[in-house]
């Protein structure tokens, strides 16, 4: 049941988008280039801020072997 509530879900997402796309008329792709980057954006600044966390993480376990184990 779950299954046909998700399907239900997506076409009326989808003839939502449809009735956008019509309203919209030739500034449709416009406005979906602008979601698309400003998703892309957001995905592109998350990556990098857990690749920011991983290196700090990895230098923080380099001082602590480096010094012995031991932390002030």
């Amino acid at each position: 049941m779950k299954t046909f509530f998700l399907f239900v879900l997506f076409m009326l997402i989808a003839v939502v988008v449809i009735l956008l796309a019509i309203v919209l008329g030739e500034m449709g792709t416009w406005y979906f280039a602008w979601l698309v980057g400003s998703g892309m954006i957001v995905l592109v600044t998350a990556a990098g801020g857990v690749m920011l966390d991983t290196q700090d993480e990895r230098a923080a376990r380099k001082a602590a072997a480096g010094s012995g184990g031991k932390q002030a």
